[in-house]
């Protein structure tokens, strides 16, 4: 016997129009669900690694990539990216300045020697010595879990 079900473009109609309005529900269930979702993600490590280590995770991620398209990409920048830009960047504010406090202040802890002329390969140990910092304190912070 097989199963009925409605014409997607029936389904989809409703979606849209009963959707957008179930904002509510979704703040009564989001707001404050971070620390259940701390504890599942944190429980989840070992699921994380086992699915980004399966041997077709490349497959699988370039099938996702293919699947969605360029067209999607864009169509969601445009309708969707560029109008929420903006209020995304007020949001992300304080989460930015902790984020880029400890690398500013590594760059900043660092006694580089003197610039050397345009094109020197002193230049690039100045940049080296940069990047093999900012690294350090990455990996750092992600070890500490901040």
């Amino acid at each position: 016997m097989t199963v009925k079900v409605k014409p997607v473009a029936e389904v989809t109609k409703k979606w849209l129009e009963v959707t957008p309005g179930r904002a509510g529900y979704y703040e009564a269930g989001a707001v404050g669900a971070g620390s259940e979702w701390e504890k599942n993600a944190s429980a989840a490590v070992g699921a994380f690694k086992a699915a980004v280590s399966a041997a077709t995770i490349g497959a699988m991620f370039a099938g996702g990539i293919k699947k969605a398209g360029a067209a999607k990409f864009d169509r969601k920048v445009r309708d969707v990216g560029v109008a929420r830009f903006g209020q995304g960047v007020q949001a992300a504010g304080a989460d930015f300045q902790l984020g880029v406090e400890p690398m500013l202040s590594t760059i900043a802890s660092l006694t580089l020697p003197a610039r050397a002329p345009r094109g020197s390969e002193a230049n690039l140990a100045r940049v080296r010595e940069i990047a093999v910092a900012l690294n350090k304190k990455r990996l750092a912070l992600r070890a500490a879990g901040a």
